[in-house]
């Protein structure tokens, strides 16, 4: 894929038309494309047809860097300038400029999302790279950067299997040549590919491939995409422990680095508010579901204690406890306790035992209290539950 293009700021508006032949227009960013407009406007359609091929060379180098200059701006402009260089470069059987001029019309119809007259170009613009009389690396320069632009049209248009076809293409060029940095680009922007279809298992080993390439690139910038590429992987996977620290690493080289990617940069950014935010939530669910595990437990705890208490002994004087844990009580309680099991009230047991009634109430209180209940209903179960009645 080709390397984006950035438009640096030009120098200032000439003021006269100067002679075509006085200056070098091979990049746009020499001089204001408002200027470069001036010197092609004098040459009408009689004097192109008069001009020499010298004139014609240097005429056809400023029309396509116009249109380079106006992809970025002004679409409808950068296509007349590149039919202006086809006009050109075609007849003369100029390959290399009639390759330019059709892949910035791909370029632009892309742009605008017209995808059928973009893969129209972008094949032209291969046809002219297969006549070109050029160095094997600069015809595969070429190559590479069609088949890349080929991959991403069909990408958009979600055929992936093809755009898959024509990346593979691009890579092994890039690979013969040893081209790193190209290789991280590609595999990075197949990683996005197939995260966003959620075919985890292929974005993952893309986004690792973009990592060895830059490791091997050692150029920091591309070693922090393929971090970032990682780190928007794993939080999409919700892990979110390995996610952090691919995007604080990203993080922390584009806070040194301000004015690079700034895209990129706004991108982790998200992402990692995003992790935090999620982490947020489920820190906020672990509590709650530890308290209420907590509250689950000693509920239980006081289930299990209650159905003991409530629980009848399975033989008749067997205690249904440890001993050590059963209230001691003298021999006249155990009489009481008795009289009391067997129905008796207070009134009556005083009678029985020769007491005065204030003295069988007092023992009873002291009886309950010894078991740790509310009253004789309860004394009485609690006592059958021990086996001591």
């Amino acid at each position: 894929m080709e390397k984006p293009f950035t438009l640096l700021p030009v120098f200032s508006l000439l003021f006269t038309v100067i002679p075509l032949e006085a200056m070098a227009y091979n990049d746009q960013r020499v001089g204001s494309l408002d200027s470069l407009e001036r010197v092609v406007a004098p040459w009408t359609p009689d004097k192109v047809d008069k001009a020499s091929d010298a004139e014609l060379e240097r005429l056809n180098r400023a029309y396509r860097d116009l249109a380079r200059g106006y992809s970025e701006l002004n679409g409808e402009k950068s296509n007349f300038y590149s039919r202006k260089a086809l006009a050109i470069s075609v007849p003369k059987g100029w390959e290399e400029a009639s390759y330019d001029a059709y892949r910035y019309l791909g370029q632009n119809f892309y742009g605008a999302g017209q995808y059928d007259s973009a893969k129209v170009f972008f094949l032209k613009a291969l046809d002219c790279i297969k006549r070109m009389d050029d160095a094997e690396k600069a015809i595969d320069d070429a190559l590479s950067a069609t088949y890349g632009a080929i991959g991403n049209l069909y990408n958009e248009m979600d055929s992936i299997p093809q755009a898959m076809a024509w990346y593979s293409k691009a890579g092994e060029i890039f690979d013969k040549y040893g081209w790193n940095e190209s290789n991280t680009i590609l595999h990075y922007n197949i990683g996005e590919t197939w995260l966003d279809l959620k075919e985890y298992k292929k974005a993952k080993e893309a986004y690792e491939k973009a990592l060895d390439y830059a490791g091997q690139s050692k150029d920091s910038l591309y070693i922090v995409m393929a971090w970032k590429g990682l780190g928007r992987y794993y939080a999409e996977r919700r892990q979110n422990g390995k996610a952090l620290p691919y995007l604080r690493n990203a993080q922390d080289y584009y806070a040194g680095h301000p004015d690079l990617s700034p895209v990129f940069r706004t991108e982790n950014l998200e992402f990692i508010e995003d992790v935090l935010s999620r982490q947020k939530r489920q820190l906020a669910i672990y509590v709650i579901l530890a308290i209420l595990l907590v509250a689950a437990a000693a509920l239980l705890t006081v289930r299990i204690r209650k159905r003991l208490r409530d629980r009848v002994p399975a033989s008749a004087g067997a205690p249904a406890i440890a001993p050590e844990d059963m209230p001691v009580l003298t021999d006249r309680e155990s009489e009481i306790l008795d009289l009391l099991s067997k129905g008796y009230t207070a009134l009556e047991i005083a009678e029985a035992m020769n007491l005065s009634h204030e003295t069988i109430r007092w023992y009873r209180k002291k009886i309950i209290a010894k078991f740790d209940v509310a009253n004789t209903p309860e004394l009485i179960s609690r006592a059958k539950e021990y086996g001591m009645i």
